[in-house]
């Protein structure tokens, strides 16, 4: 299969603030998300904090929300969380992990490539993980900014207040959640016991042998949908 590549939403007049060259970031896209008290409460302050900001941010403003807007709640079935997006221009495309259709795989996708083709005998044809997010998998970074070469350098600025309310959202029924690495797990410890999750190492080239490879997710997520009357997640 041959991944849909992922495109920014239209740019509106309304709901977002200028940034940097003059581009919003329009929040009508949101869908059902948009009654988070994160878009009225801690938004505006991580928005003013942006403009003010002298380095590139990535992934450009229009993608800014992409996860969100591509998978609404109530279209959640599975849940893989990763840390911040791509800090190399034309790398990151708003989900996690993933990156436009031309970009080498990065270290970490390269190991969940790898270890799709141990679990399920496939991987996709590129690291551009658009089919998995309109099948109901959402890939939520707990910070949607960073700057260009700059790893981890938005971490602070409240985009974990988004990542728990969004949580808070998706514990109403059960869903299956992926958390590789101490850093989604702890984001996930309020979490209810109906859910399926997977906790193992992260995919990273200093951890993906300490637990990641071998611990077969994908199928193990398809077979508790299956189990429960849904249908799989087409991985590739």
């Amino acid at each position: 299969m041959t991944p849909a590549s992922i495109t920014g939403p239209e740019i509106s007049s309304g709901g977002g603030a200028a940034g940097v060259g003059g581009q919003t970031a329009p929040l009508s896209h949101l869908g059902a998300w948009t009654d988070l008290p994160f878009f009225t409460e801690t938004w505006p302050r991580i928005e003013t904090a942006l403009a003010s900001e002298s380095r590139t941010t990535l992934p450009p403003e229009p993608l800014r929300f992409a996860a969100l807007e591509r998978t609404q709640p109530d279209d959640v079935r599975v849940v893989i969380l990763g840390q911040d997006p791509y800090p190399t221009p034309g790398h990151a495309n708003g989900l996690a992990f993933s990156v436009t259709p031309e970009t080498p795989l990065p270290r970490s996708l390269r190991n969940i490539f790898k270890e799709l083709e141990s679990d399920i005998g496939t991987s996709p044809e590129s690291g551009d993980l658009s089919h998995w997010a309109n099948q109901g998998v959402l890939l939520l970074n707990t910070a949607l900014s960073v700057p260009e070469g700059d790893a981890g350098g938005h971490a602070k600025l409240g985009w974990s207040i988004l990542t728990r309310q969004v949580l808070t959202r998706l514990d109403d029924h059960p869903r299956a959640f992926l958390l590789w690495g101490k850093h989604a797990q702890k984001e996930a410890t309020h979490l209810s016991d109906h859910h399926l999750k997977i906790e193992t190492a992260h995919p990273s080239p200093l951890s993906a042998s300490r637990g990641f490879f071998g611990s077969r997710p994908f199928s193990r997520v398809n077979a508790w949908l299956t189990a429960r009357g849904d249908a799989p997640i087409e991985w590739a």
